[in-house]
């Protein structure tokens, strides 16, 4: 863990924390946006797994708002133009979760933890790690994203064995282990996460 957090201390002194607290700072501004918002950074999280963050970024500017209208047939020749991996399955959990604009607005009320369980119990096509990333991306700092760039690190760094798959619980094991080093660094664990992002990949993205 000694090693992290050197490494986090560094960049920290460096001119990535302009461009980490610029992203908290837009995170902390969608979360206080309507309902269309929310929604649309919610299917921004959905886009992104199994895909990758800029491919997302990209589909999510090119739909906009058709995200909250488009027919299914429609919105999955949308995505098959823009490249995406999974078009018929995502168009199809996206117009499954429009039944749901009507709560977001309550989750942002809720502690991140909780909020999570909701989404990945009723929101088709969110686990754990979709709906931490939707949270963290509307301003939630109590969620780790855990994904295998993460686990690669933990590993790396032998805080944890490499599991097999990304059971719930492995999720919670690397995520405890998550917080105490946010902990350490006197930071939360959404800031925590751009960080660990940026050591893993040279990226600072949403």
């Amino acid at each position: 863990m000694e090693d992290v957090i050197r490494q986090v201390t560094k960049l920290k002194k460096s001119s990535i924390t302009e461009k980490v607290d610029m992203r908290m700072e837009e995170f902390r501004s969608l979360g206080r946006k309507d309902k269309s918002e929310l929604f649309k950074e919610l299917c921004f999280c959905m886009l992104t797994a199994n895909y990758s963050a800029e491919g997302g970024i990209r589909i999510q500017s090119a739909i906009g708002d058709g995200f909250l209208k488009m027919e299914k047939e429609v919105l999955a020749g949308k995505l098959v133009e823009l490249g995406h991996r999974f078009p018929e399955a995502r168009a199809g959990y996206i117009v499954e979760a429009r039944k749901h604009i009507d709560h977001l607005e309550n989750l942002m009320k809720m502690p991140g933890k909780e909020a999570r369980i909701w989404l990945a119990e009723n929101v088709k096509g969110l686990g754990l790690k979709e709906s931490s990333h939707f949270l963290r991306n509307v301003g939630f700092g109590d969620v780790a994203i855990v994904d295998f760039h993460i686990v690669d690190l933990l590993v790396r760094e032998g805080l944890m064995e490499r599991p097999k798959t990304l059971t719930p619980k492995k999720y919670l094991e690397a995520e405890t282990i998550l917080e105490g080093l946010a902990r350490k660094l006197g930071m939360d664990l959404g800031e925590l996460d751009l960080y660990l992002w940026y050591i893993e990949t040279g990226k600072v993205l949403k």
